[in-house]
């Protein structure tokens, strides 16, 4: 495995620079018509069950938002009937405006003081043994959001002390390293943060964001505890060429990322980016078997995954994977 120091991402960029010169460009495919009709392999049904209801209304109950529904996730209805949800903290309104999500933007209110309890208080309710735990960009906030990422933290560890915490954060644009270093101390067990597409289409795509950025971000969750998963994924579909997303792979693992997620981007509405290519389930998994073999702990590859979809089940055998990988490198040293 590749070890986590200080200017891997900027090495990375300089090895991407490089290897692109000599690769003859992949044609993109074609634009598929707008609103193109989804292949049978990406329909689901809309949530009819009682279980999704129940969640629905304890969401509302307890004032909280959830990306689920702000960014329409196709799974919505499978992870609420399991009483699965990914919540979204400090509010459902944005700051920034990316072509690919559906969550609102313009100017948030205020910070909700009850947010940390009002979200344990949820978690204990629905037993939950793995939450996960997201926002918007506040890039109107001074620490971008992250001190109500550690209050969330402490709210759920003294409410639901068993309950393992994984968080989806914002890249906290000009003042990630003193975020970062807040939420680290607050020591959750995942760190997901997403670098969504290839250093290519950031313009377009992800215009706020910048990609080494994301990078630098992660590599430094590494290198401040490496006792902490780290997390991040992309979407396929988007106009991205195969040995750009087998970069991205490479950068990640320069970063020391432990698990990668890759699923197909739909366009929420016709004002968003246009899906360009809906990637086949087999091509998915032969992006997988890369992953894996490029050492990645963990790899969830299909056209609904999605960064917080089955996340209890791929944490447990994350967590499986690395213990299994220590115990062999302890018994080559006797």
């Amino acid at each position: 495995m590749c070890r986590t120091k200080t200017g891997l991402a900027r090495a990375a960029r300089h090895r991407y620079l490089g290897r692109m010169t000599d690769i003859s460009p992949i044609p993109a495919p074609a634009a598929t018509p707008e609103r193109a009709r989804k292949p049978d392999w990406i329909r689901v049904k809309a949530p009819t069950s009682k279980g999704y209801n129940e969640t629905r209304q304890l969401m509302r109950d307890k004032k909280l938002a959830t990306v689920c529904e702000e960014a329409a996730c196709p799974n919505i209805g499978e992870c609420w009937t399991k009483k699965h949800a990914t919540v979204m903290i400090l509010g459902d309104v944005c700051t920034r405006a990316c072509a690919f999500c559906n969550v609102k933007t313009g100017m948030p209110r205020k910070v909700d003081p009850n947010e940390p309890q009002n979200l344990a208080d949820a978690c204990a309710e629905m037993g939950l043994e793995h939450i996960v735990i997201t926002s918007v960009d506040r890039d109107d906030l001074p620490d971008g959001g992250a001190s109500q990422f550690v209050k969330v933290i402490k709210a759920l560890r003294r409410t639901t002390p068993s309950t393992t915490i994984e968080i989806l954060t914002p890249d906290f644009r000009n003042k990630h390293e003193r975020a970062v270093e807040m939420i680290v101390a607050a020591r959750p067990d995942v760190y997901n943060h997403n670098l969504e597409t290839v250093p290519r289409l950031y313009p377009t795509i992800r215009p706020g964001a910048r990609y080494y950025a994301s990078l630098r971000l992660l590599e430094m969750v590494k290198r401040l505890d490496p006792s902490i998963f780290t997390k991040s994924g992309i979407m396929l579909g988007l106009g991205e060429e195969r040995l750009e997303v087998h970069q991205v792979m490479d950068d990640m693992r320069s970063a020391d990322i432990d698990f990668l997620t890759m699923g197909q981007y739909l366009q929420p509405t016709p004002k968003h980016a246009k899906v360009m290519e809906f990637v086949t389930p087999a091509a998915f998994n032969a992006y997988a078997a890369i992953a894996r073999a490029k050492g990645f702990l963990q790899v969830a590859s299909s056209p609904l995954t999605r960064s917080s979809y089955h996340a209890g089940k791929d944490f447990a055998e994350m967590k499986a994977a690395r213990d299994a990988k220590l115990a062999k490198a302890a018994l080559a040293k006797v």
